[in-house]
């Protein structure tokens, strides 16, 4: 199986996005989505972005490597009766089976800089982009002191070494990266631009509770804590992140957990 669908298909990333929800929403609700509007949604996980682009009116489609996230990001749109969302597994580096120039916006919202081949993924969102459209990412940022960068920071302080090749996600959070990758898709570096913004995880729980969410259901916690596990230091990283997470909350209820999250904004002018 392909490394990265075994990823993201174990757990239940689900249970996460549900803290995503609002965020996903004001996000959406900024980026110039309007009725009619063919909107490519890659990495889209169960939908945190792609069911309020179509509930704005979009023609969506949400592409994901995993199979449990499509067939759950399905089922929401048809509860919601989104007869205008459609989700389907694919891969965001290699989009065989979307033709060129298909889409009106195509956006990722922390979900093509976790697919391998950078420039291939740089290649194939300004592919099936039509001329005039644009391509928007939401991706993470290395060093960055807030959450979802630490707990990829001090996961991988428990984990095996990566593979050889091997290019990190947070990569896609270095604006020159960015630009080098769409320049070699054949976009100008004046046609990308860049801005800093926060995205806020609301959980119905307290930090602690939000931590075991994340080990029980986030595929990169989970693999993190199972290599911990053979080495005798679960409990040092629970440790870790309960106090990451009791850091960074500010929520006022014991029982809620509100976390800002720093993260790049990346807007391409195809």
């Amino acid at each position: 199986m392909n490394p990265n669908k075994e990823l993201w298909e174990k757990g239940d990333f689900t249970r996460i996005a549900r803290s995503m929800r609002e965020s996903g929403e004001a996000l959406v609700n900024s980026i110039g989505v309007t009725k009619g509007l063919k909107v490519l949604d890659l990495g889209c996980g169960d939908g945190t972005t792609a069911l309020p682009e179509a509930k704005l009116g979009a023609d969506v489609l949400g592409v994901d490597i995993a199979q449990n996230l499509v067939a759950a990001g399905n089922k929401r749109a048809q509860e919601a009766g989104l007869t205008n969302c459609k989700f389907q597994e694919g891969d965001a580096s290699n989009l065989e089976d979307l033709k060129a120039g298909s889409f009106d916006l195509v956006v990722s919202i922390f979900g093509a800089m976790f697919a391998p081949r950078p420039f291939d993924v740089a290649k194939e969102m300004v592919r099936v982009t039509r001329p005039g459209g644009r391509v928007i990412m939401g991706n993470w940022i290395p060093g960055d002191p807030t959450l979802v960068a630490q707990i990829l920071k001090i996961s991988s302080a428990y984990s095996p070494p990566p593979p050889e090749g091997f290019i990190s996600p947070m990569t896609w959070g270095v604006e020159s990266n960015v630009t080098e990758r769409f320049a070699a898709a054949g976009v100008p570096a004046e046609k990308v631009s860049f801005a800093r913004e926060t995205y806020t995880f609301n959980f119905p729980g307290t930090p602690s509770e939000f931590v075991a969410a994340f080990r029980t259901y986030y595929g990169p916690t989970m693999n993190a804590f199972e290599a911990a596990g053979k080495n005798g230091r679960a409990d040092d990283l629970q440790k870790e992140l309960e106090a990451l997470f009791d850091s960074q909350n500010t929520s006022k209820s014991k029982d809620l957990t509100s976390i800002p999250a720093t993260f790049l904004r990346v807007t391409v002018s195809v």
